[in-house]
C-alpha cells in the first residue's frame, strides 16, 4: 500500500508547519527574586519597627532621660537628613567621623592582618614556638583594648599613632590564634603530597597552606575587623580630634542625647559593613568555604 505525499505549497512553509516554541516568561522568575528579597528583608524591617513602637510606647514623650524615636527624629533631624556637610575643624556630617575613623582602622587593621597570619602560621607550624607563645597570646588577648591605651600614649606621645597601636593590637590575637588552628588542622593527605612532590617552602605556602588555612584566617580576619572598629570607637572618646568616638563623647558633654542615638546607629551599621565585607572578599578567595 503507498500512500499520498504531502504537498507543499508558496501558501503553507515548511518552518510555518513547525511549532514555534513558547519564549519563557520573565515573570515568574521576577516574582521568585522578589519573594527571596522579601523573605530576607521582610524580617528585620519587621523587628525594627516593632522595636520602634515599644520603644515609642514606654518611652513617650515626656521623659526627660532617653528620647523616644519621635524626639530623637525632632531633635536630630539635621544630622540624619545631612551626613556629608563640612564646616571646618570637628563640626563635620557622620560621614565624615565616620570616614576618619574608618581609615584609622584600616590601616591599624592592615598592620595587624598582615603580623597576625604570619605569627600564625609560624606557631601552627612550629611546635615549640605554639608552647612557648600560645599561654602568653591567651593572656594578652583578653586585655580590654582601652587598658591599651595609656601605654601606647606612653610609647607614642601622639593621638594618631596611639590610636593605630590600639587598633593592632587589638584585632591582632583572633587572626594569630585561628590561623595557628587552621595551620595545625592542615590534613596529612595534604601535607604528604607536598612531600612527595618535593615542595619548596614558598611554594608548600601558597599551594597548600595558604588554601588549606583560608576559612580559617578569614573567621579571625572577621572577628579582628569587629574587634578594630569597637577599639576605635572606644579610643577616640579619650583622644579627641575628628572621629565617630569623639563625636560621641562631644554630644555626651553637650547633653544631646539624640545625637547620640543617631551616632550608634551609624556605628552599627558601619561594624555590620565591615563584618559583610571581610565575609565577601572570604567567599570569593576561598571559594565558598569561608564562614559566611
Amino acid at each position: 500500500m503507498t500512500y499520498p505525499k504531502p504537498s507543499f505549497t508558496a501558501a503553507t512553509p515548511v518552518a510555518a508547519m513547525a511549532p514555534t516554541p513558547a519564549k519563557p516568561s520573565l515573570l515568574p522568575e521576577l516574582a521568585r527574586r522578589v519573594r527571596a528579597v522579601a523573605d530576607v528583608g521582610f524580617p528585620p524591617v519587621l523587628t525594627l519597627l516593632f522595636v520602634l513602637g515599644l520603644w515609642q510606647a514606654l518611652v513617650g514623650d515626656s521623659y526627660t532621660g532617653l528620647p523616644s524615636p519621635k524626639q530623637v527624629w525632632l531633635e536630630s533631624k539635621d544630622l540624619i537628613l545631612h551626613p556629608f556637610y563640612d564646616n571646618g575643624g570637628v563640626d563635620k556630617g557622620l560621614f565624615w567621623h565616620v570616614f576618619t575613623s574608618l581609615k584609622r582602622v584600616g590601616i591599624g587593621f592592615s598592620i595587624s592582618a598582615v603580623c597576625g597570619v604570619l605569627l600564625g602560621v609560624f606557631i601552627g607550624s612550629n611546635r615549640w614556638a605554639h608552647r612557648g607563645l600560645d599561654p602568653i597570646f591567651q593572656v594578652l588577648r583578653t586585655v580590654p583594648p582601652l587598658a591599651w591605651l595609656p601605654i601606647s600614649l606612653a610609647a607614642f606621645h601622639q593621638a594618631q599613632p596611639s590610636a593605630l597601636f590600639v587598633i593592632f593590637i587589638t584585632a591582632i590575637w583572633p587572626i594569630i590564634i585561628n590561623t595557628a588552628v587552621g595551620v595545625r588542622n592542615i590534613p596529612s593527605d595534604y601535607v604528604n603530597v607536598a612531600r612527595v612532590l618535593r615542595l619548596s617552602p614558598i611554594e608548600y605556602f601558597f599551594k597548600i597552606l595558604l588554601p588549606a588555612t583560608t576559612p580559617y584566617i578569614f573567621t579571625g580576619l572577621r572577628i579582628g575587623i569587629g574587634m578594630s572598629w569597637l577599639a576605635i570607637v572606644a579610643s577616640e572618646m579619650l583622644l579627641g580630634g575628628v572621629g565617630i568616638g569623639f563625636f560621641i563623647w562631644d554630644q555626651y558633654n553637650a547633653s544631646r542625647i539624640a545625637d547620640i542615638i543617631v551616632a550608634l546607629a551609624w556605628v552599627g551599621m558601619t561594624g555590620f559593613f565591615l563584618d559583610r565585607l571581610v565575609a565577601l572578599v572570604g567567599h570569593f578567595v576561598s571559594r565558598g568555604n569561608a564562614v559566611s
